[in-house]
């Protein structure tokens, strides 16, 4: 399953950090942050819940950028 996500990131050196970041999540397979857009795209590993996994998720992100929020 692959879902976008809007996200406030400060930088586009943030995002791809956050990007690397969210890619070790466990249940992540594939990630792509647009700076330029503001949108995250995640594709979730098969059987991984979204709800874990994006919780995870912005909590490596925020360790990058305490302000970053993605709208879930």
């Amino acid at each position: 399953m692959t879902k976008t996500y809007k996200i406030e990131v400060d930088c586009a050196n943030c995002a791809n950090k956050m990007e690397a970041a969210t890619a070790k999540v466990a249940g992540v397979k594939s990630v792509t942050i647009s700076f330029m857009t503001l949108k995250m795209t995640v594709e979730f590993c098969e059987g991984a819940d979204e709800t874990t996994v994006m919780k995870a998720v912005l909590k490596a992100c925020r360790r990058i950028d305490s302000d970053c929020e993605i709208q879930l």
